[in-house]
Formats: C-alpha cells, sequence, structure tokens
C-alpha cells in the first residue's frame, strides 16, 4: 500500500510539466513545476500525439516532459495558441483554457513554455545564412504576416560578394518596406542581403527535399551557366561568373545531380547543330523559328545554350566531330536534300553539314565481299551486321554512321553485360598499375570508311560505274570506290586440261609474272600419240583497256596455243620429237632467237596478253612399246654418257689430287723456307750479343795482329840470318862428313881390294862371311853419317838410312841388323 501510494504522487521539478486526465469528467489539467500532488485513481497520466491529435495513455514516468526551451538565436513554432496569449502558470495544476485552434506563431527565443493540452511546439534554430546561401518563406496567414512583419528578426549581411544574377524582384532586404504578402506568397531571402533571419508569425520557412532550410545558392565560374526552369515552362540561362538565386518559382535544372554546368568548347573541327525554338534577332541577324542552326569553332570558340535554342542530338553525342581521314582512305558522304552520296578523299578533317550532309557507310553484297576480299572472314562478319541493321532500320544499300556506331555499341554492351562477375563491394585501395600516359590519339578506321581496294604488285582490277565509266587499276595501288563503282568480275577456267566445266570468279586480274598450266594431246608424223605438260609465263603490256576484253582469258590463250602446237608436231617424227621436245614446243610457241638471242613470245592482240617463257614438264607416249624403245635407246646413250662422265671424272680426280699434293709439296716447302728463315733469324739475335763480342775480341786481336805484323819483317830477317848461319853451318859438316865418307870409302876399297886378293884363296863361306861382314861395317858408318839429317827430318836414323838403301843390296843387311838388335834388347830386358 505505501509503494501504491508512492506511485501515485506526482513530482515535477522546475522546467517539466504533465498532462492529467480526469477520467471522471474529462478535464485535462496541466501540471507546471516546481509542483507536488497526489494523484487520484481516476486521473490518468496522457501524453499529445502530435500524429492523430488525440491523447494516448501512458504511465507517469513517461507523462512527465520538459518545457519548450528557445535559446537566443533560436525560435519556437507553436500552434495552437492560447486566445488570451498566456501561457501555463508555474509551481500550480493550470485548468485549459480556449485555444485558437488552427493558428501557428512563431516566438523568438530566449523563452520557456509549457504547452498547454492540445498545443504542438517545435523549436528552430535561428536561419544563419552565409553569401551563397537563401532561404524560401511562404506567407500562410496574411493578416498576421503584415501585422507582425516589423517583429521579424533580420540581421543585414556585412560581407561582400561579386556579380550577383537578377534575383527576385519581391526580396526580402532589411532596408525594404513590406512586400507583397498574399496568402501563399513565396519570399526568397537571399545570403547577400541577411546574415540572419526569424520569421514574424504568419511567415513560415519552407524546408527542402532533405528537410534543411537554408538552400545553397549556384556559384558559377567562368565558363559555367546554370538553367533555371519557372514554373511556367520557361528557362532562364544564367553564365558566370555569378552567384544565381533563383525566383521562387523557379527551380535549378539538374543532369547527373549537377546544377552548372560547363560551355561547351568548340574548336575548327566540331560543332553544334542547334534548332531555334523561339525566333530572335542577334547582332543585325533575325532568326526565325524552326530554322536550323549548325554552329562550329569558326563562328563560336565558347557556346553558351540560350532560352530560342535547343540542341539537335544523335544518340548521346551533342558535339559533332571531324571524322579523320588519313590519307589513302575516304568518306562516303550523302547529301540528305538531293540523295547524292560523294566520296571525300583524305588526308583531311571531314566535318560534315548535319543539317545537309550525313557520312554513310555501304553495305555489300556477301557474294561481291568474297571477290573483292578473298579469305577475309572478318571483313565478311564486318559486312553481315551492316547488312542486319539495314533490314532493322530498311535503309536500302546504305546506313548511316551514327546508326551503325549506336548498335555496335549496343551489341558490345550486351556482350560485356553476359561477361561480368560478381566484385568485391566492401572497402578498397586501388592503385595505378602503369603510368600515365601522355594524350595520345588512336585512329582505327579500318571499315568506317569508303570502299577501299588494294591492288597488289602484277595485279589489275577494272572498275565500273553506273554511269558506264570504266578504268583500269593496276597494282600497287590503293583504290577507293566511289558510292556507284564495283569491280568488273571475271572467269577463268581451272584444272589441267583447262576446261570450261570448272570455273572461278575473281575480280583481280594477274598481269605479271602470271603463270598458265595446261596439258597438249598431238600426233606426230609417224602417227603416234604424244601428250606433254606444259606452263606458260604470260604478262599483259600496252594499253590497260584492253586487259579485261577476253572473259576467259585463259581457255582462250590454251585453245590457240594447243592448235598451234598440234600442227608444228605433226611435223616430226616421233624419235626426232622425242628428242627435240622442249626446242619445239619452245620455238613453236614463243617463236625463234633473234639477232639478241631474245625470242618474241606469243602476243595476243585481243587483250594485249603476251607469253614471254614457256616451260616443258613433262612427255609422254601414247605408244607403250614405242616409249619403251625409245627409253632402251636412251638408256643405252645415257650409260655411255655416263661412262664416258666417269672416266673424265677419274681424269679430273686424278688431276686435282696431283695438283693437291703438288700444292701440299709446294707449302710444305714453303713452310721449311720460312722456318729455315725464322731460325736464321732467331739465331741470328740470339748470336747478336756473341757477335758484337767476338767482333770486339777480333778487332782487338786484328790490332794486335797489326802490330805484331809491323814486327815481322824486322823478325824475318832475323830468322833469315839465323837460318843462314845455320845452313852454312850444317852445309859445311855435311861437307866434312861426306868427305870423311869418302876418305873412309876409300880406305875400305883398299882394304877390301887386299882382303880380296888376301881371299881368292878362302873358300866361298869366308868371302860371304867377309862380305856380311863388310856390309854391316859400312851399313854402321853410314848410319853415324846420317844422324844429322835425321834430326833435321824428324825421323830415325835408321828410317832415313833405310830410305836411302831401298833398292839397293845394302837393304837386306840393314833389316838383318835390325832385327838382331831386337832380340838383343829382348834378351837385355
Amino acid at each position: 500500500m505505501p509503494e501504491e501510494r508512492r506511485e501515485r504522487d506526482l513530482i515535477l521539478a522546475p522546467n517539466e510539466y504533465a498532462f492529467i486526465l480526469d477520467e471522471t469528467k474529462g478535464n485535462i489539467v496541466n501540471y507546471v513545476g516546481p509542483h507536488k500532488t497526489s494523484l487520484a485513481n481516476t486521473d490518468q497520466p496522457v501524453l499529445f500525439n502530435d500524429q492523430t491529435k488525440r491523447f494516448d495513455r501512458c504511465n507517469l514516468e513517461k507523462a512527465i516532459k520538459p518545457h519548450a526551451i528557445s535559446p537566443e538565436g533560436w525560435y519556437v513554432v507553436l500552434k495552437n495558441p492560447a486566445r488570451d496569449g498566456k501561457p501555463p502558470t508555474s509551481g500550480t495544476a493550470n485548468s485549459l483554457p480556449e485555444l485558437d485552434i488552427g493558428r501557428k506563431v512563431n516566438i523568438p527565443g530566449p523563452v520557456s513554455l509549457a504547452p498547454w493540452p492540445g498545443q504542438m511546439i517545435r523549436v528552430i534554430q535561428g536561419h544563419n545564412l552565409r553569401s551563397n546561401q537563401y532561404l524560401i518563406a511562404r506567407v500562410y496567414e496574411e493578416e498576421a504576416a503584415r501585422i507582425n512583419w516589423k517583429k521579424a528578426v533580420i540581421k543585414p549581411q556585412t560581407s561582400s560578394v561579386g556579380e550577383v544574377s537578377d534575383g527576385p524582384e519581391d526580396g526580402v532586404k532589411p532596408d525594404r518596406d513590406t512586400p507583397d504578402l498574399t496568402m501563399g506568397k513565396l519570399l526568397v531571402i537571399r545570403g547577400i542581403d541577411v546574415s540572419f533571419y526569424i520569421p514574424p508569425t504568419g511567415i513560415e520557412v519552407v524546408p527542402d527535399q532533405n528537410g534543411r532550410y537554408a538552400r545553397n545558392a549556384v556559384t558559377l565560374e567562368r565558363l559555367e551557366y546554370c538553367i533555371l526552369l519557372d514554373e511556367d515552362g520557361n528557362k532562364r540561362y544564367i553564365r558566370g561568373p555569378a552567384v544565381v538565386f533563383p525566383r521562387p518559382t523557379e527551380t535549378f535544372v539538374e543532369k547527373n545531380r549537377s546544377r552548372k554546368f560547363k560551355a561547351v568548347e568548340l574548336n575548327e573541327i566540331s560543332g553544334l547543330y542547334v534548332k531555334v525554338i523561339a525566333a530572335y534577332e542577334e547582332d543585325g541577324r533575325e532568326y526565325k523559328e524552326g530554322e536550323e542552326l549548325f554552329i562550329t569553332g569558326k563562328e563560336q570558340m565558347i557556346y553558351f545554350p540560350r532560352s530560342e535554342h535547343a540542341i539537335i542530338r544523335y544518340g548521346d553525342q551533342e558535339v559533332n566531330y571531324s571524322v579523320a581521314i588519313p590519307a589513302g582512305e575516304a568518306r562516303y558522304v550523302l547529301n540528305r536534300m538531293s540523295g547524292q552520296i560523294t566520296l571525300r578523299k583524305g588526308p583531311c578533317m571531314l566535318l560534315p553539314d548535319p543539317r545537309k550532309e550525313v557520312i554513310a557507310r555501304r553495305v555489300i553484297d556477301p557474294g561481291l565481299v568474297k571477290l573483292w576480299f578473298p579469305g577475309n572472314h572478318e571483313a565478311l562478319e564486318y559486312n553481315s551486321r551492316l547488312m542486319n541493321i539495314t533490314r532493322k532500320e530498311k535503309s536500302g544499300e546504305f546506313v548511316e554512321d551514327q546508326q551503325v556506331k549506336k548498335m555496335l555499341r549496343d551489341e558490345d554492351a550486351q556482350t560485356q553485360e553476359g561477361q561480368r562477375t560478381t566484385e568485391f563491394s566492401g572497402d578498397q585501395f586501388t592503385r595505378k598499375q602503369t603510368f600515365s600516359r601522355p594524350r595520345t590519339v588512336t585512329l582505327d578506321t579500318k571499315y568506317e570508311g569508303a570502299v577501299s581496294i588494294n591492288v597488289w604488285t602484277g595485279y589489275a582490277v577494272l572498275v565500273i560505274s553506273k554511269t558506264g565509266n570504266r578504268k583500269v587499276i593496276a597494282g600497287p595501288q590503293t583504290c577507293l570506290l566511289e558510292y556507284d563503282e564495283t569491280l568488273e568480275t571475271v572467269e577463268l577456267s581451272t584444272g589441267t586440261p583447262k576446261t570450261e566445266d570448272h570455273l572461278i570468279q575473281t575480280v583481280y586480274l594477274r598481269v605479271l609474272h602470271n603463270k598458265v598450266s595446261d596439258i597438249v594431246e598431238a600426233e606426230t608424223r609417224d602417227l603416234c600419240q604424244v601428250q606433254f605438260d606444259v606452263s606458260y609465263r604470260v604478262n599483259f603490256e600496252g594499253e590497260p583497256e584492253k586487259w579485261f576484253n577476253v572473259e576467259n582469258y585463259v581457255k582462250f590463250l590454251t585453245d590457240h596455243i594447243r592448235s598451234m602446237l598440234r600442227h608444228a608436231i605433226r611435223q616430226y617424227g616421233i624419235e626426232e620429237f622425242y628428242t627435240k621436245a622442249i626446242s619445239i614446243v619452245r620455238d613453236t610457241v614463243l617463236g625463234l632467237p633473234g639477232e639478241d638471242g631474245k625470242r618474241p613470245g606469243a602476243l595476243f592482240e585481243e587483250n594485249n596478253m603476251r607469253i614471254y617463257d614457256v616451260e616443258v614438264l613433262d612427255v609422254i607416249i601414247g605408244d607403250e612399246v614405242i616409249d619403251q624403245l625409245l627409253v632402251s635407246s636412251q638408256h643405252t646413250t645415257v650409260r655411255q654418257t655416263l661412262e664416258i662422265a666417269s672416266e673424265k671424272k677419274k681424269l679430273e680426280v686424278t688431276e686435282q689430287r696431283e695438283n693437291i699434293r703438288q700444292e701440299i709439296a709446294k707449302i710444305e716447302a714453303a713452310t721449311s723456307q720460312l722456318m729455315i728463315r725464322l731460325e736464321e733469324e732467331d739465331v741470328r739475335n740470339r748470336m747478336a750479343p756473341e757477335m758484337a763480342k767476338i767482333e770486339s775480341a777480333a778487332e782487338a786481336q786484328k790490332r794486335k795482329l797489326g802490330a805484331k805484323l809491323a814486327d815481322q819483317k824486322t823478325l824475318d830477317q832475323i830468322y833469315s840470318s839465323e837460318l843462314a848461319r845455320e845452313k852454312a853451318k850444317y852445309d859445311m859438316g855435311l861437307d866434312v862428313t861426306r868427305q870423311e865418307m869418302v876418305q873412309r870409302l876409300e880406305e875400305l876399297k883398299a882394304e877390301v881390294q887386299a882382303v880380296v886378293s888376301k881371299a881368292k884363296a878362302v873358300s866361298p863361306q869366308l868371302v860371304a862371311a867377309l862380305q856380311d861382314f863388310s856390309d854391316k861395317a859400312l851399313a854402321e858408318r853410314m848410319a853415324e853419317a846420317m844422324s844429322p839429317l835425321a834430326i833435321l827430318g824428324g825421323k830415325s836414323v835408321a828410317e832415313v838410312f833405310g830410305n836411302l838403301l831401298r833398292g839397293t843390296v845394302l837393304e837386306n843387311v840393314l833389316a838383318l841388323s835390325e832385327t838382331h838388335t831386337a832380340h838383343e834388347d829382348d834378351a837385355s830386358e
């Protein structure tokens, strides 16, 4: 019970209030603090619901609410004020007075209010404005606005701003009298005039879509503009630099969430396609409604839109840019007025006037694409896409360039959409993987221009227009076709032999070094069938206009040459033809060589075609027996030729081998001589110091010998004198000895004669003994006498004496004497 009583006690602090419903009477009492009271069981706390405008029952704690406090610079918007204008009294219970339902008053702060039951209070901060901000105020009660206009809190702006656009005529300014305050009237409070504003009763500030009161004006820089759309549908274009405040009925036109736009920069290669939607006059010229203009950078480098202009766009493109046409390329330009399609050739920058010119792309039949661009599947696919576009647009044989680009972009977008993958959606860092590249321009005009035919070297095409004009283009050259021009198609026979069963179509004629092969069947003079393969080399010369006069020049050439060869081969027998087949064919087709050794060739005047060479690839004899005989004969001839060639080869090998050996010997000899010279040089280099020493020693010896030679004459004279004396002495001794020997011999003879005379009576043995004795004695004497001669000659006496007695009787005696002497020496030893 005590807790329940305490819960029914209402205790309010200062600046608090509570609504209590007396359930017995239906009255609502406003208790304002500070206050304390005990509630009866029939008292029910309630809250006023601003949305439903009803009192909702609640507990006591929720029923206690703070006062609405508006500090300095704020204000209170009070709905359903009391008629007497008095607020509830603090510290007591207040009964509900009569309220002015549906009315609304603005009360500037500072103020603290406890609302009466049924009142709605909203505390709003006073509106501070920068110079580029503004407020939209609306008159919700005309009479109260006029009465309280002077009570508005308005602080003038002290800061200055630059150029300001024309503002609303009924704007709020501090020094201005009361404006038109008609019910529902919208007023613009600009930040350039007012820095702080609190509206009076009768006027409310309208928030924007985001609930903000202060709205930002548009600050325009140079080359910027904005668009203001009024409720009546008129537009206002404001150029920068300026601060733009809209009129109360105007709104900013936004695009991509931006309210200001850049002026369009134009140059000589760009322009704008403009429609005049309202007549106007400028620079003395009148522009009528509906007139179309094409403004380029030549007339106006910077374009600001105006209310009388509407830009005509094709797709998303507003500015029309020039198309770069490189050298050797062109574009088809369609005149929208006359329907004529012209060819614009590069190099140039093509800026077509969209009022009367459109860049077109030519659609070519797939069959012609295969002929004109053989093997180019990319060109065939691209042309097929163009044909699909023409079927959708029903544009005939051409399609506008803008349509093609749009369709191709749509196809690429669909392809990329099918290839998209789920990407990470959280926070992430993205860093550049490459350096910042310089500004570049990439030209990819492969399929955007006119039909370009690249005529290769050695080929030619015939261009025919629908007006009947013909011209031949010989390569290497690039041909740009006019829109009404096409290429002449020629048919050529294929296979061997050439027939008309299988023809190919082409637009390219090979005019240089063309090669045509064929098989020719003929019959010789002895009725033998022959067949041979030939290959003709063909050039087209002279007037190009005649090159395409023959539709199938291959069949035309082969038929004529076959006839010529059959006639010529008919004049030869099989053996002669088999031997001279190549010469016969070349003489028949090319003619006989002239004085310069060159053949004239076969000229076809119908299309200036000339066969300048022919090759015979194979010759076949129809009769196998004759063929075998010819082959056998040829084999024999070849065998003999090969044997002779083999022997010649041996001779050449032998000559070369011996030449090689001779060369080797010469090289080795040269090497040996070189080695000897090198060794001599080496020895000479090594002996140079020794030779220098020897030369020095020789020089010294030479000087010594020179000195000695100078003394030789004196020495010779001395030696000659000494020799003369020695010789005289020796001669004297020799004469003495000779005389002594002669004398002795005389004595011996006498003694011998005496002995002989005495010995006559002696026996022969005694005689022999005596003779022997005599001889020995003579030898001894002679040896003694010859000893000086032996000394002079460097020999023994016995040798000298033996030499003197050689061949005489005394030779034996001397030999016996030597033997006897030797025995005696041995015995003594």
